[in-house]
């Protein structure tokens, strides 16, 4: 397989990659229940559940990520570039 082609495995894992729009926030933190995702929190302070916040994504609203799912479960997932220090699994926790 050629450098490029496995560049674009990982983005075949979305359903969807929303536009971002020019004001759209960045995901700054993981909110966590019992050790699982359950929202996000931005760069302008909002806390968001996963739902509110793939509803967010979809409009543009938040930038650097693309909508996966698992079980019928929608999800954000980092958008694949040369840095895994922007990786949402890398991001710090945090408690609402």
């Amino acid at each position: 397989m050629k450098r490029d082609e496995t560049s674009i495995l990982p983005m075949n894992t979305f359903q969807d990659i929303p536009t971002p729009n020019a004001d759209a926030k960045k995901i700054t933190a993981l909110l966590k229940e019992n050790g699982r995702v359950s929202g996000y929190k931005l760069s302008d302070g909002r806390v968001l559940s996963k739902e509110e916040a793939v509803r967010l994504a979809r409009e543009g609203g938040i930038s650097g990520v693309g909508i996966s799912s698992r079980k019928g479960n929608e999800y954000l997932k980092s958008l694949p570039d040369e840095s895994e220090n922007n990786n949402l699994g890398n991001l710090p926790s945090v408690t609402q």
